[in-house]
């Protein structure tokens, strides 16, 4: 077999031309569009669930929400494992799928299951949701809002938050890869009533009926539409709620035909829920931040390059005196990588091509030897692209140049050895008499250098799996 390939190459030239042709243009092209990361991502195939409950203690938490979501996970096949995680107020189950199962379908069977656990799990202790899919390295890009100096007491923790939440989030979603946008510190706007339990005593309100007349006085309604003559009008009551005056002027009850409003019975405030944690930086009290969330599986390097052109935009929105100042950009690390990566190769192929020159004694046996590398590496980029493989610094970093010429190195050293031997080096052959020396000298090594490369490979492939493994 080995022969009949030779004799094939050698005869058919125009053939071997264009299929090195064709390598080098398939080459290039996966190159070009190979997935760029700084280092692999070896996260299972996972689907996590989580349930928010503030009202739960762990064990409760277990008992009520998380047990039962395990046992309907528990029905789904091609399921790895399942663990979960009970903490106050949280629930987390993580399903592991096999590799094999694509991440859109797993998510369906998730939530498939999700919808049958629903009835046995009440309403007011929380709903399961499916996290985004990403993983624990789509963390791509951190940021925060920097407050320019003079601007201090203009912008305060919680109109930081605001800005983050309805104008730096909101633009930075929908750039293709980017699954999720976290926001950090400050506090979280929101309107309150403080009641005073006094007054709620006094006019005989309970907490109840307050909720119920913000409830109700806080909806648009419409009332169909009344026809006049050629034209429709269309009735629409307008009840949504839009200053601190509106809250005010909520009538909560009716006391012998005196309204009741809700600035009789408490104060309306700003305000802000709970917090459970808190931003600093450089040691100068809070500040507000974000982390860009990256979608699983996409390209790290095209997503930080839109994601920087996207905050250029954002920054001429922001109010005066504030700006998006990142503090970890994945492209920067990416772009260390994959230079200390090109680096290396190109001076590993360097060295050996000097190396080659030295020991071969001929130039053009070098040169030959040496063009094994580059299509060598062309030929690895477009089984990258195949399998989906990123370049990143374990999957370049680990070329061995040594392993790429050893079988090209013997089986031009047979040639010329067959041509000393002969005493036809130096001598002007003919193309005929060249193509008959070549396959004779071919004819002699090329079977023990194919079956040695192949020991070689496998002989290094054992050796660095009992490595990681140990």
């Amino acid at each position: 077999m080995f022969k009949t390939i030779v004799r094939f190459s050698i005869r058919n030239k125009l053939f071997v031309g264009l299929a090195t042709l064709a390598l080098l243009i398939g080459g290039i092209y996966a190159m070009l569009t190979l997935p760029v990361d700084a280092v692999p991502d070896i996260t299972n195939n996972q689907v996590q669930i989580v349930t928010i409950s503030p009202t739960l203690a762990p064990q409760e938490v277990e008992q009520l929400i998380t047990f039962p979501i395990e046992i309907a996970m528990s029905n789904i096949m091609n399921v790895v494992e399942i663990r979960s995680v009970s903490r106050f107020g949280l629930s987390l189950v993580t399903v592991v799928f096999k590799e094999s199962v694509p991440t859109l379908a797993a998510r369906q069977l998730i939530n498939e299951q999700i919808q049958t656990v629903l009835d046995e799990i009440p309403s007011e202790l929380g709903t399961p949701e499916l996290m985004p899919i990403t993983t624990g390295l789509g963390e791509i890009y951190q940021y925060v809002l920097k407050v320019a100096p003079g601007y201090e007491d203009k912008y305060d923790a919680m109109e930081l938050r605001t800005i983050q939440d309805w104008i730096v989030k909101r633009q930075l979603s929908g750039i293709p890869g980017i699954v999720e946008i976290n926001s950090f510190g400050g506090y979280l706007k929101q309107y309150e009533v403080a009641l005073d339990p006094d007054a709620l005593f006094a006019m005989d309100i309970t907490i109840e009926e307050v909720f119920e007349a913000l409830h109700r006085n806080n909806q648009n309604t419409g009332g169909s539409y009344i026809e006049k003559n050629s034209q429709a009008y269309y009735i629409r009551s307008e009840g949504m709620i839009n200053t601190v005056l509106d809250i005010e002027q909520i009538v909560v009850t009716n006391r012998g035909g005196i309204p009741i409003h809700i600035d009789e019975v408490g104060i309306v405030r700003l305000g802000a829920p709970k917090r459970f944690g808190a931003m600093t930086m450089d040691g100068k009290g809070e500040c507000v931040g974000g982390i860009a969330m990256m979608l699983k599986g996409a390209n790290a390097n095209l997503v930080t390059k839109e994601l920087e052109k996207r905050v250029e935009r954002v920054q001429r929105l922001l109010p005066e005196g504030v700006t998006i100042e990142p503090y970890l950009n994945r492209s920067e690390l990416v772009n260390r990588n994959i230079s200390t990566v090109i680096g290396n190769l190109i001076e590993g192929a360097i060295i050996v091509f000097v190396v080659l020159m030295l020991f071969l004694g001929n130039i053009r046996a070098g040169l030959i030897v040496a063009s094994v590398i580059p299509f060598a590496m062309l030929f690895g980029f477009i089984m990258m692209r195949v399998f989906d493989v990123s370049a990143n610094l374990m999957s370049l970093g680990a070329i061995d140049f040594g392993i790429v010429v050893d079988g090209s190195i013997v089986i031009v050293e047979g040639i010329l050895a067959h041509l000393y031997t002969k005493r036809l080096a130096g001598r002007t052959l003919t193309a005929e008499e060249m193509n008959r020396e070549v396959e004779e000298g071919t004819a002699g090594v090329v079977r023990s250098a194919t079956f040695a490369v192949f020991i070689i490979l496998i002989v290094f492939s054992y050796s660095d799996t009992y490595r990681y493994r140990r």
